[in-house]
Formats: C-alpha cells, sequence, structure tokens
C-alpha cells in the first residue's frame, strides 16, 4: 500500500524536475554565454527566501512536430511572486534552457495568469524575458498567447508598473510586450530585440548585420530609444530594477513611498556657478540637478538616448519626484522629434504614478531643419504640450536661463497647467532670442545706420531689457515668483509641500487623443 511520505517524495522529485529546467547540460551552456538561468535572475531580484512559485507543474499540450516526446519543465517560464525591498512584486522568467524559452499556449497562459493577479492586488509587474520567440511548433496558438500577454500590457497600463527585462533573444512579436510596458532594461552584449532577425533581413534586402549591432542593448539605449537602462552584468540589470522599483508606487491608487529625509542644508550657494550668465554657452543641467535633489538620489532615465533632455527620478526630502530639463550642452538644450517623445512619455509615466513633475527650462526653441519638418517635429512636440496639460500630478517649473517661443509654452508654462513657475533673475522669456527679434524688429533702422553693428547691439540690448527678461512675465502673471537660485531647493520642496493634496479633475471622456 502507497502511504502519504511516497507520495510526498514524488512531490519533491517532480519539484526537482521542474527546477532543474533543461537539465545540467543546457544550464552549463547558458552559463557559458555568460548568462544565468531563470531561478538564478530570479533569486537576485527579489529579497532572499520570499519567492513563490505558481503554476510550476505545468507543460505543453501540443503533439505535432514530435513535441509528443519532448518534456517541456514548467513549460519554458517561472512565475510567481516575490518581495523587493520588502514590498511585493508579481513576476515571470523565461527559461532558455526549456525549448529556448519560446512562447507556446501553456507557456502563455502562466504569465496571462500571474499578470492579472498583479493587477487584482495592485502590485507591479516585472518579465524577464529571454526567449527565441514563438513556438513554431504550436502555430496559431501561440500566436493567440502572445495577443492575450500584449493586450493585458495595455489594459493594466497606468494602474501598475508593469517592467521588462531584456536577458537574451527578444525577437518578433515577443518586443512588443516590452515596448508596452513602462520601462526597458537591457543587458550589453548578451540582450537583443528586434522585429526580423540578421538573417532575414539578409534575405530580404542582401545587408548584413550582427544581432548586437541590430538589436543591442547600445541600440536601443542611445538610437531608437526602445529601452531606458542598460549595464553591464545581468546582476547590475537586476540591482538598477531594484533600485527603480523603490521610487515607484505599488500602483496608480497609492504614491510613491517616502524616506526618511535627510539633514542637508537646502540653501545651495554652489548653484550661482553652474549656470553661465552669457545665454550661449553650455553648462551640465546634471549638475543643477544633483544640487537641487537629495544628495545621491537622481536615477537618470534615457541617459543615453536624446541627450538635448534629462529625465529621471529622485528624491526631495526623501519623496519621489521626476524630473525633465533642458541639457544646454547638447543642441543648445532645443527640443527635437526624438527629446519630444522621450520627454513625453516620461511625463506621462509620472502623472499614471502620482509622481511630481519639477521642470528645469533652458530652451532656445523646437530644433530647425528640413529633417525636422519632414520628420513630423509638429506632431512629435505637440506630444510634450499634451502630455504636460493632461498630466494632474504636481507641476512645478524653473526658469534657469532661456525661454524662447513655442518651447517655452510647452515646457510646462502656467498657460498649459503649471501649478508654480519660478525663474531666476537671469532668465530670458521671450518669442524669441534678443538677437533674431532685433535683426527682426529694428531692420531698418539698423540698415540705414551709420554704424549698423553699434545699432545692433543697442538694439538687442533695448528688446532685452524691454522683453527679455522674467519680470515682464512676472508682472502678467505667467511666473509667479523670480527667486534667488541659491533659495531653488528651498522653492521647490515649500511649493511640494503645499501641493502635496492637489485634487485636479478633467472632463469625463473616455481618453484623450495624443498626437501619436
Amino acid at each position: 500500500m502507497i502511504d502519504i511520505y511516497e507520495k510526498i517524495n514524488e512531490l519533491y522529485d517532480r519539484r526537482r524536475e521542474v527546477e532543474l529546467g533543461g537539465g545540467d547540460e543546457r544550464i552549463d551552456k547558458q552559463h557559458a554565454k555568460g548568462k544565468l538561468t531563470a531561478r538564478e535572475r530570479i533569486d537576485l531580484l527579489v529579497d532572499k527566501d520570499s519567492f513563490v512559485e505558481l503554476n510550476s507543474f505545468i507543460e505543453h499540450r501540443t503533439n505535432d512536430f514530435g513535441l509528443d516526446e519532448q518534456k517541456g519543465p514548467g513549460d519554458g517560464v517561472v512565475t510567481g511572486y516575490g518581495k523587493v525591498n520588502g514590498r511585493p512584486i508579481y513576476l515571470f522568467s523565461q527559461d532558455f534552457t526549456v525549448f529556448g524559452g519560446a512562447l507556446g499556449e501553456m507557456h502563455a497562459k502562466k504569465i496571462a495568469a500571474v499578470m492579472d493577479l498583479a493587477a487584482k492586488n495592485g502590485t507591479p509587474f516585472v518579465g524577464l524575458n529571454d526567449s527565441g520567440g514563438a513556438r513554431i511548433q504550436e502555430g496559431v496558438v501561440s500566436l493567440d498567447g502572445y495577443g492575450h500577454i500584449f493586450y493585458r500590457n495595455a489594459i493594466y497600463s497606468g494602474v501598475i508598473p508593469q517592467i521588462s527585462v531584456i536577458m537574451g533573444p527578444c525577437a518578433g512579436g515577443a518586443v512588443y510586450s516590452p515596448a508596452i510596458t513602462d520601462f526597458v532594461f537591457m543587458v550589453e552584449k548578451t540582450s537583443q530585440m528586434f522585429i526580423t532577425g540578421p538573417k532575414v533581413i539578409e534575405t530580404v534586402t542582401g545587408e548584413k548585420i550582427s544581432p548586437e549591432d541590430l538589436g543591442g542593448a547600445n541600440v536601443h539605449n542611445s538610437i531608437s530609444g526602445n529601452a531606458h537602462f542598460q549595464a553591464e552584468t545581468e546582476a547590475e540589470v537586476l540591482e538598477s530594477v531594484r533600485k527603480l522599483l523603490g521610487y515607484l508606487p505599488q500602483n496608480n491608487e497609492e504614491k510613491p513611498p517616502g524616506l526618511e529625509a535627510g539633514k542637508e542644508d537646502d540653501y545651495r550657494p554652489d548653484l550661482m556657478d553652474i549656470v553661465p550668465f552669457d545665454a550661449v554657452r553650455p553648462y551640465d543641467v546634471r549638475k543643477v540637478i544633483e544640487q537641487v535633489v537629495d544628495d545621491g538620489s537622481f536615477m537618470e532615465i534615457h541617459q543615453n538616448f536624446a541627450k538635448n533632455i534629462v529625465v529621471g527620478l529622485a528624491r526631495m526630502k526623501g519623496e519621489t519626484v521626476g524630473l525633465v530639463c533642458n541639457q544646454p550642452k547638447v543642441m543648445a538644450g532645443g527640443l527635437d522629434i526624438d527629446s519630444s517623445d522621450k520627454a513625453a512619455r516620461f511625463i506621462r509615466t509620472c502623472d499614471s504614478f502620482n509622481i511630481p513633475i519639477i521642470t528645469f527650462e533652458d530652451v532656445t526653441g523646437f530644433f530647425p531643419g528640413v529633417k525636422q519638418e519632414h520628420g513630423g517635429i509638429i506632431r512629435h512636440g505637440a506630444k510634450i504640450l499634451f502630455a504636460y496639460s493632461e498630466a494632474t500630478v504636481p507641476k512645478l517649473t524653473v526658469i534657469l536661463r532661456k525661454a524662447y517661443g513655442g518651447a517655452y509654452v510647452a515646457l510646462n508654462s502656467k498657460s498649459i497647467g503649471a501649478d508654480l513657475v519660478f525663474a531666476w533673475p537671469n532668465a530670458e522669456i521671450a518669442v524669441m532670442g534678443p538677437q533674431g527679434a532685433a535683426n527682426i524688429i529694428f531692420s531698418k533702422e539698423i540698415n540705414s545706420s551709420s554704424n549698423p553693428e553699434l545699432t545692433r547691439q543697442q538694439k538687442i540690448e533695448e528688446y532685452r531689457q524691454k522683453f527679455a527678461n522674467p519680470y515682464v512675465a512676472a508682472s502678467r502673471g505667467m511666473v509667479d515668483d523670480v527667486i534667488d537660485p541659491r533659495d531653488t531647493r528651498i522653492k521647490i520642496l515649500q511649493a511640494l509641500e503645499m501641493l502635496k493634496n492637489k485634487k485636479e479633475s478633467r472632463p469625463k471622456k473616455k481618453h484623450g487623443n495624443i498626437p501619436l
């Protein structure tokens, strides 16, 4: 007679088989590529001994193309929940040692089930992707499986934070799930994303390119903008995911977690030496950010993409804030197609998860040129206007130096919903820079002058005194206060405290129609 202990032993035997995945040989191959296994990755991501696996005994049910003779423990994906810094998350981790992590019917069912649990419980969701794509042997049901995942990515967008970590190949339809999520991480040299791989491209177009050059971490973090973060190793990437989760709330109905505030001096005299008075001299806006936010708290997002704008998360007195900042050392801080997309996406992410938005403005305008116009800068630039206008979180702007033309309006001006706008005393707020304006307004006087260059300089200064200063805007209520640069952190902290209970409604509608 079989007793209960035999059944328990069978349970543990089956569990060990599942945990071994594709077996020692395939695990060794995974390690030889510099990649961890699905379970090793989970161990690095979540707090020690906090992971609880779900649906571990699921297997495929396909008999075609020899699959009836192949076992697939867990069907190539590990799903479950755990904790990161004591806060719960749900996750999946694709197992490349089982069917190359390819997605089939039951594989997708496991992921969809754990996504539903994450949404029901208002908990962040993290996907660790390492897959050869759709499981061809299962045919159309594998494509249907992707559809179920994409649908959940879209429906739960803005409800719970969704993070994708690319830790190996991610090809074909598989790339669209990460593209819908809030943040994408990649590992240098071992992770790739592309719709069609190098072999297909060579067959169709004749172009030869390596997987890394086509869709590696550097490509997607610097050229396409499809990824937000990259690191040299899987361990570093997963540590960055843990760090990012610390800035985010569990869901859209909560505020981000706060940390105990340090005892820093909020008066920052070093700010006087960072921004040059000369409007055309470049500087690194990150130095301004470092002076204003809590020490060492700034986590830049999309660091290597569209470098003319800097966005990221930080803390002020322990509370999470989002920063959108022109970068004068790149393209004079002007806005182009890519920086418009980058800023608009980040603004909407902050608004989704109740993160106040602080804008440091020093902008010459939207970047001119035929390529930009033909590429749709009108549509892309409008995304920033739309994103700021629809956002209901606290929104603050500090004009550090230049605020010209339509870009001034787009970057969280009072007219599109800024709660408070501050300006430094040297700020120039105008339709265009004094040089261009003087050349247009006073062209006749300059051309008829006996000394045109002297007259031009006089008219430039006249325009600057009359219009290109913060006091004209302040006199019309477009700037709430002109502040001492050294008081910037103090003023922002006071404003955030005043706005912490802000509530703002919008007209009832299904959703807005952002100019995509």
